[in-house]
């Protein structure tokens, strides 16, 4: 890792991890919403979810101007446009009439923020460093910092309501701050970046050329972002209602269980990223193995119904998720040309977030039903990971040729 960039790294890091904060830090306060706020549990769940679908409808956009005005550029509105999001959630939280509204209008503010923040964090770790060893390490950091947030903010979550459960949206706006300094002192314009931006419709079509020569493997990694956030979220929304609700754990014990199996899939994270380097066919292996072992380890729950049974094999899927995410960052940033790393990268972002905003609701109607049904769902989405990674992930075969019809054809529409 260069020397200079490390303070660069550094800032770029705080990013996910405070947008993590300001998302996962709720789930273990939402039976306190509920009943402060007298909704219910899927109520609550789209606080969650809202949040998640607006960064899903506007990180494409996001992604696009960082490849025309810069990341920075970015970057700094946006985290600015997340803290007041959390601000008026803060507001909102003392109304006595109407606060379930308000607080999911400070939820929108935020998803429109995070859009434009921690997704372009990928494409510009890609831009800092030249070498795709140096890429894949400072990518595994920007996950680690990303899982470490799912770590702490259940602990965090849980210490910030003994005070009262508002205060953690109050506590979203400091973050942002936080991390708005960071960037805005330590992370330096790539060289990179200053190259003069295609023109809209040359764009456009180089992209589309991009995807449709790249197809299979860039729609997998889509597919398999997409199914690891919502496995990882499912889960957590089980264990935060099972642990309050029948097991009556409460505050910062709730929070350090909560985060047990988030602490396997951090540490994965980071010796994964630091491992992996530039070898794509192990990158390939680890994300099979990774959803391979998930979908074993949650499918061990339904034989192991107690908490310690349950939270071993859920610790289990953690480790998995983790091998598998830092890989499917990399492939994503090191098999996409500059020019376009920044939307493809906002794309497979988005399809991250869609798994954010349909793990919690999902798992709340599921176990309406049981929770065998909830550890099958999940289960047999891990298991189509693992077949999409295995089938679909061809390290080192060359992409379609510049004469296929199929790209001829896209070529001719525009």
């Amino acid at each position: 890792m260069q020397a200079g960039h490390k303070g660069d790294l550094f800032a770029l890091a705080s990013i996910p991890l405070i947008m993590t904060l300001g998302n996962s830090m709720l789930i273990p306060i939402l039976p306190a919403i509920e009943k402060h706020l007298n909704v219910s549990g899927l109520q609550s769940s789209m606080l969650i979810t809202v949040y998640s679908v607006m960064a899903i409808l506007f990180i494409p956009v996001a992604g696009y101007l960082s490849d025309r005005a810069g990341r920075k550029a970015v970057i700094l509105p946006c985290l600015a446009l997340a803290g007041a999001g959390g601000a008026l959630c803060g507001f909102a939280s003392g109304f006595h009439s109407n606060a379930y509204g308000w607080i999911l209008a400070g939820r929108i503010l935020q998803g429109l923020g995070a859009a434009g923040a921690m997704p372009i964090v990928i494409p510009l770790v890609g831009d800092l460093y030249r070498e795709k060893e140096q890429v894949s390490a400072g990518l595994g950091i920007v996950e680690t910092a990303n899982t470490f947030g799912k770590v702490l903010s259940p602990i965090v979550g849980s210490a910030l309501a003994l005070w009262a459960w508002s205060v953690p949206f109050w506590s979203i706006p400091v973050f942002c701050a936080i991390s708005i300094l960071l960037v805005a002192f330590l992370v330096r314009k790539p060289k990179r970046e200053q190259e003069k931006p295609l023109p809209f419709k040359t764009f456009i079509r180089s992209t589309f050329r991009l995807y449709l020569s790249k197809v299979r493997w860039i729609t997998a990694l889509f597919a398999i972002g997409g199914i690891g956030m919502f496995v990882l979220f499912g889960t957590l929304f089980y264990l935060s209602e099972t642990l309050e609700n029948e097991h009556h754990l409460k505050g910062i014990l709730k929070g350090c269980v909560l985060a047990i199996p988030l602490t396997f899939l951090c540490l994965t994270s980071f010796i994964v990223g630091k491992c992996i380097g530039e070898r794509k066919k192990l990158m390939k292996w680890l994300i099979t193995f990774g959803f391979f072992l998930a979908a074993a380890a949650i499918a061990g729950c339904l034989a192991f119904p107690s908490v310690v049974g349950r939270m071993a094999c859920l610790s289990a899927a953690g480790i998995g998720i983790g091998a598998a995410l830092p890989c499917s960052d990399a492939l994503i940033t090191e098999g996409i040309e500059k020019e376009q790393r920044g939307t493809i990268g906002s794309l497979y972002s988005s399809m991250r977030f869609l798994g954010v905003a349909a793990g919690p609701p999902a798992a709340s109607l599921l176990m309406r039903g049981s929770t065998s049904a909830l550890f099958w769902t999940l289960a047999i989405a891990s298991a189509a990971s693992c077949l999409a990674a295995l089938l679909a992930i061809r390290p080192g075969r060359k992409p379609e040729p510049e004469s296929s019809p199929r790209l001829q054809r896209v070529q001719d529409l525009w």
